[in-house]
């Protein structure tokens, strides 16, 4: 989901060169270089253009199956406790983008959820009352 820079501080894009800079542009979690292009295998592990170009075609296989796909990492800043208003720079994490998503993923599940519920609760538009 893009970012909605207007409920971040005005000095946000500040913060975010700090975090990176300090996590020394590798996501914090599993060590990917910002911009780095490469692939993640079957087992979410990524691998750079160089690392697959000097595999085997069975090595290859065994890793991506046939699913390959390029990515270029972005690191993004992850509220550690999901709230956007708290920029300590404790509570923020230089992440690539597999490794936000599975941080989030547990508030993302509930938001779904409630999403759902409030959809169910509301009484379907009937389109034939309208004619």
């Amino acid at each position: 989901m893009p970012i909605d820079y207007k409920k971040y501080p005005d000095d946000w894009k500040e913060i975010r060169i700090d975090i990176l800079t300090r996590a020394g542009n590798k996501c914090e979690k599993c060590g990917v270089r910002n911009h780095a292009l490469g692939a993640r295998d079957l087992k979410g592990k990524f691998h750079t253009e160089d690392e697959i170009a000097g595999m085997s075609f069975d090595q290859g296989d065994e890793l991506f199956g046939d699913q390959m796909k390029l990515i270029r990492i972005v690191l993004t800043v992850a509220h550690l406790d999901q709230d956007i208003k708290n920029n300590d720079p404790g509570n923020l994490e230089a992440l690539c983008q597999k490794c936000h998503l599975d941080h989030d993923r547990g508030d993302n599940l509930i938001k779904a959820n409630q999403t759902r519920l409030m959809k169910k609760q509301q009484p379907e538009f009937n389109f034939e009352e309208m004619k």
